[in-house]
């Protein structure tokens, strides 16, 4: 089968020739036919991950597929059943062999490349806004980079929750896209003072935060008493170097979230969340926004439209057929 792989971290990863064992006790084997593309792909290839893995190792940490084989002790998903996973590595690739376990059954009528996209970006915003910040009706919630893959979902998952949604972004095409999402006031973070506009609101209670640097200090001097700063992530390049003092002030609280550790030390929380994720879907009160479909031979393009930060909404890959 083919597979996008690394090879070594000082060189870019590349489509690769490899052989598939067949599924081991409790695992499935699928046929993989979209893979969404993450931030974190790209800190693996460079081997900057929390989480590394030995080399080669075939990225694309969330895919989408069907099931065409069982390992042993293996007897669910049926064969045939379309379904979602979470593995941290192995979606870039034509096949996978996965835990039965961690398979999700898609709901009828999502598109693989909706699925292939959506636990990771969905996951971490509605877990972070509702157990790490507590978001509230009525609260004002700031997100950063309102337009790439987790920003959008962070969006949606704010006004599902009852919040007013201030959504900063890179140019106005993006700002627009996040208005669609259900934003309420929008900033343009090059062209606008970012701190004195989310003032000229009343201030931030919640502020999601995938991007760091200079925007992570001036939304945080935006904040009201007793705010909440979820750190995210650093697509800028740049991770922040918090004043405690300035913490202390108004009594804000900085929490950091890996949606991906939940698996290890409280998969429960992660399931929970998930299903009510895909519940929503199904009532088609979340609408995945998929800016890029790339075949698996142009996967480097992909990688780089999340390096450039080009992306808009969720970046992905097709392996399969669809």
């Amino acid at each position: 089968m083919k597979a996008f792989q690394v090879t070594a971290h000082d060189a870019p990863p590349r489509l690769h020739d490899i052989a598939i064992d067949a599924p081991a006790i409790g695992e499935v084997q699928l046929a993989v036919e979209a893979c969404g593309l993450n931030f974190a792909d790209l800190l693996q290839s460079k081997g900057q991950y929390q989480e590394r893995r030995p080399l080669p190792v075939t990225l694309g940490m969330e895919f989408a597929g069907t099931v065409i084989a069982h390992g042993p002790g293996a007897e669910a998903p049926p064969i045939g059943s379309r379904v979602a996973v979470f593995a941290g590595a192995g979606g870039l690739a034509e096949r996978a062999n996965v835990p039965a376990e961690r398979c999700i059954p898609l709901p009828a009528g999502m598109p693989f490349t909706d699925a292939a996209g959506f636990m990771v970006a969905y996951g971490t915003s509605h877990l972070a806004l509702t157990r790490r910040a507590r978001l509230a009706p009525g609260e004002t919630l700031l997100v950063l980079g309102a337009a790439g893959g987790v920003g959008l979902t962070a969006v949606e998952v704010g006004k599902a929750l009852g919040a007013r949604v201030i959504a900063c972004a890179r140019g106005r095409d993006k700002l627009e896209i996040a208005r669609r999402a259900g934003a309420d006031h929008l900033i343009e973070s090059e062209t606008e003072d970012l701190r004195e506009a989310v003032l000229a609101l009343g201030g931030a209670d919640v502020v999601y935060d995938p991007v760091g640097g200079a925007l992570f200090d001036a939304a945080l001097r935006a904040c009201r008493p007793e705010a909440r700063i979820l750190a995210i992530g650093f697509a800028s390049g740049t991770v922040p170097q918090i004043k405690a003092n300035h913490l202390l002030v108004k009594n804000v609280t900085v929490e950091g979230f890996y949606w991906g550790g939940y698996a290890t030390f409280a998969p429960a929380l992660l399931d929970g969340s998930l299903a009510t994720l895909f519940e929503w879907y199904a009532q088609d009160r979340l609408r995945p926004h998929v800016g890029d479909v790339l075949p698996l031979a142009r996967a480097g393009e992909g990688l780089e439209l999340l390096r450039s930060r080009r992306a808009v909404g969720k970046v992905v890959v097709t392996c399969g057929t669809e």
